[in-house]
């Protein structure tokens, strides 16, 4: 068994195609791997960068309830607050600030001292609550008569606020209301 004698032109002929050819291929392949490879690692950067960013109230949705409101003075009652997650998967590390506000005074919400902070991964469309849970007061000087409750977001710009109808809210010291916050919780735990 012998192999065909081939001329050199020949030889040439079936050579070339496939080097040209196999060349071809190999610069196409280097070159969508190598975009691909950048392309994709800046897109998962990106995308982690988002995922782990905190919250933004622009992309939260509020809504206040349900509230359980102090029937009179000297009860107890517990307002929520929900936040949906309008926006792209974002963190919230750690509890809201809360301040109650009444005219031109303001007194700063205690952290619930029996909760701990977490950091919650809040996922597009996810809601998170938390709670602000107080003590009613009678209407004077040992009471704050609360309108408006300002809050924020751990890392975030800028405050949300609600209207408050809750009743006044007993101080235990000249700025300190009888009040705690709640660290965020995932809706429905």
């Amino acid at each position: 068994l012998r192999a065909p004698s081939l001329t050199s032109g020949e030889l040439n002929m079936r050579v070339v195609p496939i080097t040209v050819t196999a060349l071809a291929a190999a610069l196409l392949l280097t070159a969508c791997s190598s975009g691909d490879d950048g392309g994709s690692k800046d897109a998962g950067d990106s995308k982690s960068k988002a995922a782990g960013s905190a919250c933004a109230f622009g992309d939260l949705g509020q809504e206040v309830g349900p509230v359980d409101a102090a029937p009179a003075a000297g009860d107890t009652g517990n307002v929520t607050v929900t936040l949906t997650n309008k926006g792209a998967e974002c963190t919230l590390d750690g509890f809201p600030t809360v301040t109650l506000e009444a005219g031109g005074t303001s007194a700063s919400v205690g952290k619930d001292p029996a909760a701990e902070a977490q950091k919650l991964t809040v996922a597009e469309q996810g809601t998170v609550t938390f709670t602000i849970a107080y003590t009613r007061g009678e209407s004077g000087a040992k009471s704050l008569a609360v309108k408006t409750v300002k809050y924020g977001l751990p890392g975030a710009d800028g405050t949300g606020s609600f209207t408050w109808s809750y009743g006044d809210v007993v101080l235990k010291g000249a700025d300190a209301p009888d009040a705690t916050v709640s660290t965020f919780q995932q809706a429905g735990d």
